[in-house]
Parts: C-alpha cells; structure tokens; sequence
C-alpha cells in the first residue's frame, strides 16, 4: 500500500525470494545484487534522517506488531519509523521495512496495523520487486532510473520532479496479481497471529473513503482507481476478495483487534502526527478521517484538540469561533493533549477575544513549563517567558 510519494516506489523495491532471506544471505545473480546495492546504501542514508521516530518504546511495540503478525522470521527484519503524514508501509529486499507515521492515524486498531505489515511482508517474502525489477529491464535502463533516488537521505526527496516521480509510479509498480497476492498473504497471516482477518478489508475501505472525500473537497475524481495506483486491484474487488478470504478462515469470533493497545502506544505522538496531517491541507480527507475515529469511541478529548486544529488552521469565516468551541469541549472531556489550551488561546485571539486568548495561553505555559514554543507563546500572553 502506497500513496504517491516520490520514495513510495521503496515499496515497489520491496520483497526478497523463498525463503526468506536470513543472516548471511547473499544475492544471487546480477539483478538481485544490483537492487540490494541500492536499496543498501538508501538505508545507511535513512539511518542519519532527522525523519526517523526513534522512540524506543514505539519502536518495539511496532516490532511486536510484526513479530507477532509474521513469526520468527521478523528477527531478521530492520524497521524504521518515518515521521512522514501520509499512509505506507513497505519493505526493501535486504530486509529493511519503512513505515510512514501517516499510516498510525488510519489504522484503528493493532489488527489494522497488523494488516499493512502483513501485506508488505508478503511482496518481500514472494520475491515481487525482484520480479519488477527484472521486468523493468526489458523497457528501460533500470539502474539508470535508480540513480535519480536520492542518496543524501528521505530529507532529498523533496527535490525529485514531478516527471521523477511519474516515472516511479509507471516503472516500478507491483502487478494486481502480485497485490491481490498480497493481500490474500496478509489475510492468512492475520488469522495464524490470532487477529481478525476482518481487518484487512477494513483498512482498504477507510484509505478509499478518505480518497473520496480528498477528491470531492478539491472538485475532481478519485485517484486510486488509476494513475499511481491503477495497478491495485479495483476498490470494490478488492475489499470484496479480503472479505470473501477472511470469511473462508474458520477461527474464534473473538480474534483480536487490541484496540486499547493500540490507542495507548499512539497516545504520546498524536498531537505532533494530527499537527502534520493537518499541514496538509487537506480539510475534507482529514475531517472524514476525525469523524472515523469518532464513529468508534465518540469524540474524545484528542479528536475534538484534532478538530479545533484542523478549523484553526483552515481559517474561514467562523472557523475561529468553532475552533475555540471544540477546544473547550476537548478540555472539558479530558484526554486532550496540552496544547488544547495553546489551540483555544490562539483561536480567541484570531476571534478577537484577547483576554481570553491571553488567559488560555497562560493556561498552556503554566501546564507545560518547558514548552519549546514558550518565548512566542509567552509574548502572545503579554506574560514573562
């Protein structure tokens, strides 16, 4: 699963051949060893980016995820978080897997989670960028394609072309036969680690809704049905097929969603990944991506913090004033992040209510004394730093 992104095609380099790849694993002709050399010194970049979540405690829940979801062979797996607002997940031939901190706001639960890591474990295990790889030789000078990604870090993708990435997405993609494969992988991988198969189906549904919703706010049609990812599977095939695949799988109907888990281990990164999504600029995916996440629990505390944000931020008339509504109600419900009452203050200022905008930012300073932002913050509140 991918969006377009120029390092998106990272997932297309993904997948090593039966059996997977062990300690001491060499490539074993000249295509494989040339897409490891790649794909190698992309990660020795990777491991210096100002991008990667290093969190421990994150890291390992998400290596727990996977070891669960694929067995002892994840042992062999390098897993680097990247803080990056869109959704993807892939795996590079050598064993280094990438997950994109977009994914972590769309996915509701560790078996949604499982489900992702699940689909590109299996592209790695069945060998399928290999495959792609050699395929791309018989139309172009792949190595020379390879040499336009960025060696200097994920930081450097930024300056790829529109044409570059174009490219990516027409070059290197999986074939539908090698995503439904995928698909069905993780499906079967899911029901052998004790989660809902279910869970598959439910991820495709929610990244397809939220397409819609991107493409009806911005007046066009919805991309994923073509372009970069005409190779995928329809939308309605392919949740028809997770869920035909799923149903066929006999099992408890208690399999597990860990969705408490899920929410937990989240919990410390949410107002920094909602701040990044909302710089997106995308108000209508990410209002039906809010309103998702309500449809489960309600509107907690962080939803409503997420919602005043995502108003403050689009800035129209009265969007301020709803704003400041959501953030007292995020306050009130409890949960919500600290930076609740930094949201409220700055949103009654834009409102024209300077006493309460100071009061609120007082609040903030007060409740989070080592804020990064104090010295703005405190100037806006008319206080001592």
């Amino acid at each position: 699963m991918k969006r377009s992104l120029p390092l998106a095609a990272l997932a297309l380099l993904a997948a090593a051949p039966p059996p997977v790849p062990g300690p001491g694993y060499a490539p074993r002709d000249a295509d494989e060893r040339g897409l490891w050399m790649q794909v190698d010194e992309e990660e020795r970049a990777l491991k210096t980016s100002n991008f990667l979540i290093r969190d421990p405690g994150f890291n390992a829940y998400v290596r727990k995820v996977f070891c669960r979801t694929v067995g002892e062979v994840c042992r062999d797996v390098r897993i680097y978080i990247v803080r990056t607002p869109y959704f993807n997940a892939s795996m590079a031939p050598n064993g280094m897997m990438l997950v994109w901190s977009g994914l972590f706001l769309r996915t509701r639960d560790e078996a949604q989670l499982a489900a992702v890591l699940g689909h590109e474990f299996t592209h790695y295990r069945e060998r399928h960028s290999l495959q792609g790889f050699r395929d791309i030789k018989k139309k172009t000078n792949a190595m020379a394609w390879l040499s336009m990604i960025p060696v200097g870090g994920y930081a450097a993708a930024g300056a790829m072309t529109t044409l570059q990435v174009g490219m990516i997405g027409s070059i290197f993609s999986f074939s539908r036969e090698m995503e439904s494969a995928a698909d069905a992988g993780s499906v079967g991988l899911l029901a052998k680690a004790g989660y809902d198969p279910r869970a598959a189906s439910r991820i495709w549904a929610q990244i397809r809704a939220e397409d819609l919703a991107t493409a009806a706010q911005r007046g066009r049609k919805a991309r994923r049905e073509g372009g970069m990812f005409a190779t995928h599977p329809t939308s309605a095939a392919r949740q028809a097929a997770l869920d035909r695949q799923a149903a066929a799988l006999s099992g408890p109907s208690d399999r597990a969603l860990n969705a408490a888990e899920y929410r937990a281990a989240l919990a410390p990164f949410w107002a920094d990944f909602i701040d990044d999504q909302i710089k997106l600029n995308d108000f209508g995916a990410t209002e039906l991506l809010l309103e998702q996440l309500a449809g489960a629990n309600g509107w907690t505390g962080d939803l409503l913090y997420a919602r005043g944000e995502l108003y403050r931020a689009r800035g129209g008339p009265g969007d301020f004033i709803l704003a400041s509504g959501y953030y007292c109600q995020a306050i009130a419900a409890g949960g919500a992040p600290v930076e609740a009452w930094r949201g409220l203050g700055l949103a009654l200022l834009r409102a024209g209510d300077k006493p309460g905008g100071q009061a609120a930012l007082a609040s903030y300073l007060a409740r989070s004394p080592a804020a990064k932002d104090r010295p703005m913050v405190a100037m806006l509140a008319g206080v001592t730093p």
